[in-house]
């Protein structure tokens, strides 16, 4: 999968709240009640990272759990990191 334009990742970060675009990479901080519903949800990610085939870097501070999404292999930004970031979206509420 090619890496898209940055107009097009423009276009697609407009209907992501609270995601940015840092060095490249789609980016957002989640904040849950508790460490526990911070790893139940990057449990869920894992799940959905494994089906997609697609991995993103994730750090987990207590009850913040932080997404990074770049296609390493297209050398940035692709669809599918704005496909995963939507799935996270869904599932933080």
């Amino acid at each position: 999968m090619p890496a898209i334009s940055p107009q097009a990742a423009q276009a697609l970060l407009s209907r992501l709240p609270g995601w940015q675009i840092e060095s490249g990479e789609l980016v957002r901080t989640f904040q849950f009640e508790d460490f526990r519903a911070s790893l139940q949800f990057v449990n869920r990610i894992g799940e959905l990272a494994e089906e997609a085939g697609h991995h993103p870097d994730i750090d987990i501070r207590y009850n913040r759990v932080r997404l990074s999404l770049v296609t390493h292999s297209a050398g940035g930004l692709t669809e599918k990191d704005f496909a995963l970031a939507g799935q996270a979206q869904s599932l933080a509420g």
